[in-house]
């Protein structure tokens, strides 16, 4: 896969910034399943094109998109009521941590490398996938939807992770899965790495520093000084 990262193999990353679903856990498969109940519901077909459309955006865009895809009479807020309440109910349904994400932060941790989450969910979505696989306390911080203002693909949430950190944004890597994401990381400066899977597989990352196959890929930790 494509890998650019030999452009800023001098520059020391001081900080980790992880995306969540489909990037730290297979929530993807979940969102599927949640998209289509919705859709369900209203006699209406969640496809792939929907959801390449709204995938790794805040929940406010997210659901807009749905109801002016299928003219829908909902508002956005009850939208996301409903699916997070359909969500949590499909959290036992087969979801599990993403390949190398557990050695990835042992790794981290071993070096005193600071990592956070930086996710387009809800507070209440996060704190239901955290508090399901004992997360939130690896972290420094979490930053949601509910702590910015311009959700991906601006780069805010990154650049306020940067600040967070104390660190300029070229000296962080970013670790996300969807098009959307990457954008954002790469427009804040940060050292960006995809890592596709499922439907991203198709999005573009020609904008990132590397793509990797999986969170265990040697070239992360090659990227991270680790090696």
């Amino acid at each position: 896969m494509t890998d650019r990262s030999s452009q800023n193999s001098n520059q020391k990353i001081k900080a980790v910034a992880f995306d969540l679903d489909g990037l730290m856990f297979n929530t993807e498969d979940v969102y599927w399943k949640v998209g289509c109940e919705l859709m369900r519901r209203r006699g209406k077909e969640y496809t792939e094109e929907l959801s390449h459309a709204i995938m790794g955006r805040p929940p406010q865009i997210c659901f807009e998109t749905m109801i002016e895809w299928h003219s829908l009479d909902d508002t956005w807020e009850a939208m996301a009521a409903e699916s997070e309440k359909v969500f949590v109910t499909l959290l036992d349904d087969g979801v599990d941590a993403m390949p190398g994400m557990h050695e990835l932060l042992d790794a981290l941790e071993k070096a005193s490398i600071p990592k956070a989450i930086c996710t387009s969910s809800s507070p209440e979505v996060v704190e239901a996938v955290l508090t399901r696989f004992a997360m939130q306390p690896r972290f420094e911080f979490v930053l949601t939807a509910a702590d910015i203002t311009h959700g991906k693909p601006h780069p805010e949430i990154y650049q306020k992770a940067a600040a967070r950190f104390g660190i300029e944004p070229h000296e962080m890597m970013v670790l996300e899965d969807s098009q959307t994401g990457s954008t954002a990381a790469a427009a804040s400066g940060a050292f960006t790495v995809a890592v596709p899977a499922g439907l991203s597989q198709e999005h573009d990352f020609s904008m990132v520093d590397l793509v990797a196959d999986n969170l265990a890929d040697p070239r992360i930790m090659e990227a991270l000084q680790l090696d």
